[in-house]
């Protein structure tokens, strides 16, 4: 199937919806190691990644992000895998590729951080550039529409990924997460960060992981009046608490989560909201998996694949559904 237009026309047109969460869901399935959470699993079991892509692809995502997070040379090197970085990406924008041509699905690269910076040490500046360099060509290279870099704190690594991505010719879009003092490491506030971001020539810029919906959308709120462009955001699908709003600080992380997972009624009105908001991009994170970006989609309007209008007639039922009354 041809896709109908790029990331940029498509988000002039209106909202376009984003997936979930990869890492931690592949964890619960057996195939990635809790922890380090590297994303061999595009070499060791393509077929639980692709199947991943494709229930977010059927429950209505526009756009599919390539298992790249973490596929950088140094943080593979902790789980002796430096040596396979770049099959991985090229295996992981393959997969994605493969499964979005099923769908009129966009194919983002991803980027996240490397787990290097320091802007106290300049090496450090090089050596992330080199890495997001490196990763950015494979996905250019393989056909990616665009680049999403996210999950930075520090607003100089963010800003070396816009710089990596841009040169490479893509649309970029670039998203920080924000720990329980919402700002960079460097202390830069949220707005200026933003306002930095799209400075550099960022085209889509916003917030991403860490915070769930409750407390990502006042900070969204911070990004809209900054910027004039396209905003994002992805946040997480967890329950926290205003005194640990950062879901890796509790201490159910990293396998006691389950508990905490956000009801797909609770993401389809954080869509709802962040559509209110002026929010173009709307996707989430850790945590959110089909049924969330399902019901996100229905509160959006744009109704999954496999999705049938269907007859409903409380007074001569055909199903338990109109047995006991229930209601969407």
């Amino acid at each position: 199937m041809a896709k109908t237009k790029g990331i940029l026309e498509r988000l002039k047109k209106g909202v376009v919806l984003g997936d979930g969460g990869y890492l931690l869901e592949l964890e619960k399935r057996g195939y990635v190691q809790a922890g380090p959470f590297t994303p061999e699993v595009s070499l060791t079991n393509p077929e639980a990644l692709a199947q991943l892509h494709r229930e977010f692809l059927r429950s209505g995502a526009e756009v599919l992000q390539t298992l790249t997070f973490y596929a950088s040379e140094d943080k593979l090197n902790t789980v002796g895998l430096g040596g396979k970085a770049d099959d991985i990406n090229r295996a992981a924008v393959k997969i994605a590729k493969q499964v979005a041509a099923e769908g009129d699905a966009l194919v983002a690269g991803n980027i996240s951080l490397a787990w290097v910076y320091d802007p106290k040490e300049a090496k450090t500046k090089d050596r992330t550039r080199e890495l997001f360099d490196r990763q950015v060509a494979i996905m250019k290279d393989g056909g990616c529409d665009f680049v999403i870099g996210e999950t930075y704190s520090f607003l100089g690594e963010a800003l070396l990924a816009v710089e990596s991505i841009k040169k490479a010719g893509l649309p970029a879009m670039v998203t920080m997460s924000f720990e329980q003092k919402p700002g960079s490491y460097e202390g830069d506030s949220v707005a200026e960060c933003m306002k930095r971001l799209e400075g550099a020539g960022c085209d889509i810029v916003g917030i991403n992981c860490l915070r769930n919906p409750e407390y990502t959308l006042p900070l969204m709120q911070e990004v809209r009046d900054a910027v004039k462009g396209f905003v994002a955001c992805q946040p997480t699908a967890y329950r926290t608490k205003p005194e640990a709003v950062d879901f890796t600080t509790l201490p159910e992380f990293p396998v006691g989560l389950d508990p905490l997972q956000l009801n797909r009624a609770e993401m389809a009105d954080y869509a709802t909201k962040a559509k209110a908001m002026g929010i173009e991009f709307i996707g989430s994170c850790c945590g959110s998996v089909a049924c969330h970006v399902k019901a996100m989609a229905k509160a959006l309007g744009k109704i999954p694949a496999g999705e049938r209008q269907w007859r409903v007639d409380y007074g001569k039922p055909m199903s338990a559904y109109e047995q006991h009354g229930h209601k969407d």
